[in-house]
């Protein structure tokens, strides 16, 4: 079994996993998790303004820890971006790949890609916003599990995350720029894959992912009504859509 590798999305770290022990026995792997450049423990390093370079950045930092190929790749919003490319510029190393919620031209429109609904709240995080808001504003447009008690310990524990790594406003933008540039390759990537969604995300369109499944041919799961941040809403689905897939490869 290659390893798993988990890559998380815009201004996210490797503590904001929710539950990862479900996917872990689903996988029957560990997951690691690499901070991509500018979040987590690579706070101060300079985000990357084009998805190629945090592929780079990845790969580098599992061979440093001595951890190498083939990879599986589960991956979140912009963690799929990168994924996608991982997959397209070293097909070798990658065994198979799970996205989650992502988005790409060309098979999303721009609005698509970031609900137009939310242009007014992220400009205005952007300009005036300080942390505790800005972790406010994410978790309210990523997530949608728990009761007010639950959400309120979330938020001051990403809250404290942000205090211990600040991820920059320049940070911030580079990854939002890098994002908003990036387009899929003109060919599906050459490894197995499978598209993970959910109907009630309110910051990308789910049809983003019903699209790009579409288009590659590749098994979708639909979760009826989690948000964003799949794996933090419903991690149990998450590992049973994994297991099933994984059950598939197996028995083809």
């Amino acid at each position: 079994m290659s390893n798993w590798i988990l890559l998380r999305g815009l201004m996210r770290e490797q503590r904001q996993l929710g539950r990862p022990a479900r996917p872990r026995r689903a996988c029957g792997a560990a997951i690691v998790t690499p901070d991509l450049p500018g979040n987590g423990e690579r706070h101060a390093v300079r985000s990357a303004t084009q998805v190629a370079q945090m592929v780079e950045y990845c790969r580098r930092e599992l061979r440093a820890r001595g951890i190498e190929p083939p990879y599986s790749l589960l991956a979140l919003s912009l963690g799929g971006m990168a994924a996608v490319e991982w997959c397209s510029r070293y097909p070798d190393e990658v065994e198979r790949c799970a996205l989650i919620n992502t988005s790409m031209r060309p098979y999303s429109r721009f609005h698509q890609r970031l609900r137009w609904q939310n242009y007014p709240s992220i400009v205005k995080q952007i300009l005036c916003g300080g942390m505790e808001n800005q972790e406010r504003l994410i978790l309210r447009l990523t997530s949608r599990a728990g009761d007010a008690a639950e959400r309120a310990g979330l938020l001051q524990r990403w809250q404290d995350y942000q205090r211990e790594y600040p991820v920059t406003r320049a940070n911030a933008l580079r990854q939002l720029w890098s994002a908003a540039r990036f387009r899929a390759p003109a060919a599906r990537p050459a490894v197995p894959l499978l598209i993970l969604a959910s109907a009630g995300d309110q910051l990308v369109d789910h049809r983003c992912s019903l699209r790009l499944a579409q288009a590659w041919e590749a098994p979708l799961a639909l979760h009826p009504d989690a948000g964003h941040d799949l794996p933090l809403d419903d991690g149990p689905w998450v590992a049973a859509s994994i297991a099933k897939w994984l059950g598939g490869e197996k028995g083809a």
